[in-house]
């Protein structure tokens, strides 16, 4: 992919191009547009046009309260709005690898990357494919390193490798891809809206036209349990 094709499918990845290309070349994304055009729909999407590459969790007490009712009554939800690191703290205690809600775990692990990279289980996990010949554990001692560039495009390249979703994308299962990384179909008509711009991108054919089915396959796709952790309304 070109950079002129990269920033004619969203104006503000035109500053990444360096990191994502060498995240296509080392996880296999590069080895057809059908995959760079799957990748490209679902990190626009994670990262609201790669605007945000870091959770803040800044909610109002009525979104923590709609959004996660079986973390926040009503109380609750109005003791903690507006408290982005107690919000995280308690939010993701006990989830994905981290500690209670005071070990401040939920806050130093939380979401990160292009692909929310989320929890201290993921983070190591990400670690060791990104740093190999580390032991310092570098990741999990400066986890902000998830927000710079280069490691933000990374470590989404390695969990889209490491969740199967180079595969989902050569048989066209958007709905599949969807779910190895969101653990639900949270935000599918955006990211839908974001595969239609990258195909046009790439000069390929309309989703619908190259893989008509998209929509109806993959209901009996799985996440694993630490993608499904993530989908904390549920």
């Amino acid at each position: 992919m070109r950079l002129d094709q990269l920033v004619a499918f969203c104006s503000e990845a035109g500053g990444w191009y360096g990191p994502l290309l060498s995240t296509w070349h080392l996880f296999g994304i590069a080895t057809n547009p059908r995959r760079l055009a799957c990748f490209l729909a679902q990190i626009a999407h994670e990262s609201a046009g790669f605007s945000r590459i870091e959770e803040d969790l800044n909610y109002s007490a009525e979104a923590l309260a709609t959004l996660y009712p079986r973390h926040f009554s009503a109380d609750e939800a109005r003791r903690y709005a507006y408290r982005p690191q107690e919000i995280a703290n308690r939010l993701y205690a006990n989830r994905l690898g981290n500690g209670d809600e005071a070990s401040g775990d939920g806050w130093r692990y939380r979401g990160r990357g292009l692909i929310q990279i989320t929890g201290r289980s993921n983070y190591l996990e990400c670690e060791r494919a990104l740093f190999p010949r580390s032991r310092s554990g570098c990741l999990l001692a400066s986890p902000h390193m998830l927000a710079e560039p280069l490691y933000a495009a990374q470590s989404a390249g390695w969990y889209w490798q490491a969740h199967g979703c180079n595969e989902l994308a050569d048989c066209g299962d958007f709905k599949g891809i969807t779910r190895a990384i969101n653990g639900g179909l949270n935000g599918l008509d955006s990211r839908l809206d974001w595969w239609r711009r990258a195909c046009r991108a790439l000069a390929l054919p309309d989703p619908a036209a190259l893989h008509p089915s998209s929509l109806s396959q993959g209901e009996g796709a799985t996440a694993s349990a630490a993608v499904a952790a993530k989908e904390l309304s549920t």
